[in-house]
């Protein structure tokens, strides 16, 4: 003799609320949630074009993420979380080319000083940090990151308040073997052991 049973209901979706949250998730309970994600740290840089084609040479622009990660092998893709109106937000969506450098534990130092909010130019944060400039994206790569890419973005996809920027590899290299990887945990930069 068989039992039938009536499957449970499905639940009903909760409901955000104004702010865009759903039922019982503030703002710093999902913060508090997230906080508790290891990520590794990266700073993204980009090149941006003179407005004046007869003036100085334009302006390198970087900024620190911990929502960096690989999305394909064929074809080589990775994702990086934009902040919407944010500079990099700006540039990455009037021009396609920046490049990626995978911070090292020994580079905390670059790590919080691209972190700032609310800066006007990044050009003396640049001033005393080695570097070379990417040939296929003309960004530049921090001399000593455990990895660098460079990339042209592929797709742009709108996510809450921040936006997607997938980007196809150009290039990669592995420049230093040296150290572990920075990391980002409960709102600061750790080291991994």
């Amino acid at each position: 003799m068989s039992v039938l049973t009536t499957p449970p209901a499905p639940r009903a979706p909760l409901n955000p609320t104004a702010d865009g949250h759903a039922v019982g998730v503030s703002d710093d309970e999902f913060r508090a949630a997230m906080s508790r994600l290891a990520a590794g740290v990266v700073l993204v840089t980009a090149h941006e074009s003179a407005l004046d084609p007869e003036g100085p040479g334009g302006e390198d622009v970087g900024m620190t993420a911990t929502a960096f990660m690989s999305v394909s092998l064929d074809p080589p893709l990775v994702l990086v979380s934009l902040r919407d109106g944010s500079r990099m937000d700006d540039l990455l969506d009037e021009q396609p080319l920046w490049a990626v450098s995978v911070l090292s534990e020994s580079q905390r130092h670059i790590a919080g000083r691209f972190a700032m909010k609310g800066r006007i130019s990044d050009r003396l944060l640049f001033e005393d940090i080695p570097y070379v400039r990417g040939e296929a994206s003309g960004a530049l790569l921090v001399r000593g990151a455990l990895a660098t890419l460079e990339c042209r973005t592929e797709q742009r996809v709108p996510a809450g308040d921040h936006t997607l920027v997938i980007g196809r590899v150009l290039t990669a290299s592995v420049p230093s073997a040296d150290g572990g990887p920075l990391t980002y945990f409960k709102g600061r930069y750790r080291q991994l052991g």
